[in-house]
């Protein structure tokens, strides 16, 4: 391989939340351009956590190393600030650096749909905040003393939906809305600090997020999704509904991700909010079936519009943008 295809050789990452999902693919991309990638989460082989999956971290690690990185496997759960210290000081052990900081864990199956606060079940509803917020704020409590001794320090905080649509948006319920928009302020916030010393923080989003969780919830697979959701357009409360034709791979938001990572201009994203599209569109990146969709403006454009008489070709074309930004 030549070196220019692995442009983040020498570097360490740690995808806090690697086991699945956008996690595993931003883990696994970033190890495709080079990087040691340290892979935490809950779910070891033979332990798994209460998500009750069948992805560990050992599998993303196996993937990481694959595709042409170093994948290291570290079973944490990042609610535990002693359980992230150690791993933090591990890391500066083996490495003495730390380069890139990926914080992915969302605790979205804790999350309670329509169910105003004073019916929501309050633990069940502070389990989602601490999951999906408070584990951002720790690693990064723990990390950033490390992270910042690296001239090009990159933090990414992994969210629901972009700054521009929560702002306008009430996303359900009072724990999901104010767990979503945290961790976006959070990057907010983190920017201001790492600039000084050279870094970069950012909040991203991906779109209708196509991961293992998700085809299982629809029952469906990465061969048969597409197929099942044209096949409901125009019926009410399907499963899956029309509208996730407008789908995505944790590819494209990974794809993106470790496009910005070798970035030398990074910078120019600082505290800023961006989609899986904006990444695509600016890095030339794609999904893996060579497309580009732009989940936010097609569900943003569902408001004053049914979604089946969306072209939802257009959403999905490569350099093409038929609804307003949505990021920043």
């Amino acid at each position: 391989m030549h070196p220019t295809d692995q442009p983040l050789a020498g570097k360490v990452a740690l995808v806090a939340g690697a086991t699945r999902g956008a996690g595993r693919a931003i883990a696994v991309e970033l190890g495709r351009s080079g990087a040691q990638v340290y892979c935490t989460g809950r779910s070891t082989r033979g332990n798994p956590s209460d998500y009750d999956r069948p992805e560990t971290i050992e599998g993303t690690a196996e993937r990481v190393t694959d595709a042409g990185g170093t994948g290291i496997a570290v079973a944490v759960d990042h609610t535990d600030i002693w359980q992230v210290k150690a791993l933090i000081t591990r890391i500066e052990e083996e490495h003495g650096r730390l380069d890139i900081l990926v914080n992915d864990i969302g605790g979205e199956p804790y999350v309670k749909f329509e169910i105003p606060l004073w019916q929501y079940p309050f633990e069940q509803g502070m389990k989602l905040f601490n999951t999906g917020f408070t584990t951002h704020l720790i690693t990064s409590h723990c990390a950033l003393g490390l992270l910042t001794r690296s001239p090009e320090a990159l933090i990414v905080e992994v969210t629901d939906g972009t700054r521009r649509y929560n702002a306008s948006h009430y996303r359900s319920t009072v724990f999901l809305d104010i767990t979503k928009t945290a961790v976006d302020r959070l990057a907010f916030a983190q920017g201001h600090e790492v600039a000084p010393h050279g870094g970069t923080a950012v909040c991203v989003s991906p779109g209708w997020l196509r991961s293992e969780m998700m085809l299982d919830a629809f029952e469906v697979t990465e061969d048969t999704w597409r197929q099942a959701a044209e096949a409901n357009r125009g019926t009410q409360d399907a499963v899956p509904p029309y509208e996730f034709v407008i789908s995505e791979t944790p590819a494209m938001l990974a794809r993106g991700i470790a496009a910005l990572a070798a970035d030398p201009h990074r910078s120019q994203w600082n505290t800023q909010s961006l989609s899986s599209f904006d990444l695509a569109q600016h890095y030339g990146v794609t999904d893996t079936d060579g497309s580009q969709p732009d989940s936010w403006s097609f569900i943003t454009a569902m408001e004053t519009q049914p979604a089946e008489e969306l072209d939802v070709t257009a959403y999905r074309q490569p350099h093409q943008r038929p609804g307003p930004a949505a990021s920043s």
